[in-house]
């Protein structure tokens, strides 16, 4: 008897390993009655700007598809300190309808560029504390590469295109508007 008889002998066909599902004979696994090259999913677009608490698995769940092998997220929290002074808070306003119209904007540009099939844009308004997330952007697409490009892109045009100010709550008791500085509707004065 060869190694490999003697291997496979040891095995009774009525053992099972806990929780295992049970094997088909001669078939490989298909959705019933798709073929997975007919699964066609229509591309989304998700916007919310809100006051509530933000959550990196929920909007993370919003661009997960089996079309995809790649999600990317971009996920800006508020830091403790800025230029020496200790912040406690983000306090964020927008202009809702040219913000959520300029995020619309940024997601086309987004399809144009990458093969992207899903994005999700959240961003906080009013107080955000420390460690909080203020924004999360995610993207889907085949392969990494596009969806971790349309991230990097999102933020970057988001920061310079979107009317959303930011107030930087600070310990002693001063706060102070920031503007970004990479926005172009921005003046100094």
């Amino acid at each position: 008897m060869s190694s490999l008889e003697i291997g496979s002998s040891c095995f009774n066909q009525e053992t099972k390993l806990p929780l295992s599902p049970q094997l088909v004979e001669d078939s490989a696994f298909e959705p019933p009655g798709e073929d997975i090259n007919e699964v066609e999913e229509k591309s989304k677009d998700i916007i919310k700007f809100t006051s509530e608490q933000l959550s990196v698995d929920e909007v993370s769940q919003l661009v997960i598809s089996p079309l995809c092998g790649a999600i990317s997220l971009f996920v800006g929290t508020t830091r403790n300190n800025f230029e020496g002074k200790k912040v406690i808070s983000l306090e964020y306003e927008a202009y809702l309808p040219m913000a959520e119209n300029e995020v619309r904007k940024i997601c086309s540009d987004i399809r144009q560029k990458w093969p992207v099939k899903h994005i999700a844009v959240f961003h906080r308004l009013g107080l955000v504390p420390v460690s909080e997330a203020s924004i999360i952007i995610a993207v889907s697409s085949a392969h990494r590469t596009a969806c971790l490009e349309a991230v990097s892109y999102a933020i970057d045009t988001l920061k310079a295109k979107v009317p959303i100010w930011k107030k930087e709550m600070y310990e002693e008791s001063s706060s102070s508007w920031k503007r970004n500085k990479e926005c172009f509707w921005a003046t100094d004065d």
